[in-house]
């Protein structure tokens, strides 16, 4: 019998409305082919609903996504809008109420891409990012606005089982490939937080045979992802760290446009979501050049979180195929638009 997912999508600002439909269009001809059916909820959700009616999203918007399968969202961010307000409006409260707790980033230097290293050799990570604590917290604020007084006070929230739950997740996800793992700290100058951070890691991950753990402080190990981005394999890091270290990693490979994002549920409570790690990029909105890549990965995630991981690996294979034959975009050095790429990869997947 053929199984249908509900899944929302929120296209957003910017670029998202152009490297959506592109990835709708991959994840939809493979369906087609393995057997299944998404049911997309089109959502106009975003920085122009803002300016219209003063909110990112309806009141009842989370209630909306609730009984879905999975988010697949696209991009938030508009120069006439402040980044807090669209972020805090949209993006944060969909991984906090649904707990996604784990922010999964793969990272690897893909066929036909030149990395700005001169040697980028062995480049394969996985970031494991704390997704709904730590540094991003709500709790702070500031006061004597305008005075010379004026200050601001923002306080970070670490909790055990918070930590114990990422941890968990890298240390599994590490047995699965190399089981190296590598924590990324700064206990040497954050005296509560990150010792904590550190005690609790290695003791959740002590649970694992055949996992080492090797805790490296930010700073070097942000000079170590540029210097020997083989020695990384699963990096785990809390929320400020992860969300910095992954983007840098994701530019090693060279380009922000290709890496996706999975916000995951891993108790599946509530649906998980899915979402390229580039922004809006409001510069070539609307001139066809948005490289839909991180947007594609970001469905191949979906797809494998959903229990489809043959559909998921047909659609990597294939925009790597596109890749490799030289189609790129112009970000990547190519001259190919998003809608000639796209054609590119269903070639590879065999439909049209």
């Amino acid at each position: 019998m053929s199984r249908t997912y509900t899944v929302d999508v929120i296209a957003g600002d910017g670029i998202g409305k152009e490297v959506v439909p592109a990835a709708m269009r991959c994840v939809d001809a493979v369906a087609r082919d393995e057997g299944f059916t998404i049911r997309w909820r089109e959502r106009d959700w975003g920085s122009e609903r803002y300016l219209a009616d003063g909110a990112m999203m309806p009141s009842d918007g989370l209630d909306q996504l609730a009984d879905g399968d999975a988010v697949f969202l696209g991009a938030v961010g508009t120069p006439d809008v402040p980044d807090h307000v669209t972020l805090w409006g949209l993006l944060i409260p969909i991984r906090r109420e649904f707990l996604q707790y784990i922010n999964l980033r793969p990272v690897r230097l893909l066929p036909g891409i030149t990395s700005p290293l001169r040697d980028a050799g062995g480049l394969d990570v996985m970031v494991v990012r704390e997704n709904v604590e730590g540094e991003y917290s709500e709790i702070g604020g500031r006061s004597y606005r305008g005075r010379p007084e004026e200050t601001a006070s923002q306080q970070a929230v670490f909790t055990r089982a918070g930590i114990e739950r990422t941890a968990r997740f890298a240390a599994e996800l590490a047995r699965t490939r190399s089981g190296r793992l590598v924590s990324a700290t700064k206990s040497n100058g954050i005296i509560h937080s990150m010792p904590f951070w550190d005690e609790v890691v290695a003791d959740t991950v002590s649970d694992y045979d055949g996992v080492a753990l090797e805790s490296v402080l930010i700073d070097a190990l942000a000079a170590r992802a540029v210097l020997k981005p083989g020695s990384l394999d699963v990096v785990v890091a809390s929320n400020l760290f992860g969300d910095i270290l992954s983007d840098l990693v994701a530019a090693l490979a060279g380009s922000i446009g290709v890496a996706p994002s999975a916000n995951l549920n891993p108790t599946r409570e509530f649906p998980s979501m899915f979402e390229p790690v580039h922004g809006s990029a409001p510069d070539i909105a609307g001139k066809g050049v948005a490289n839909p890549v991180g947007q594609m990965w970001a469905g191949a995630l979906m797809l494998e979180h959903l229990g489809r991981p043959e559909a998921a690996r047909r659609i990597v294979a294939a925009f790597e195929a596109a890749l490799a034959d030289g189609v790129r975009t112009p970000d990547l050095g190519g001259r190919a638009g998003t809608d000639e790429f796209t054609d590119a990869v269903l070639a590879q997947l065999g439909v049209s």
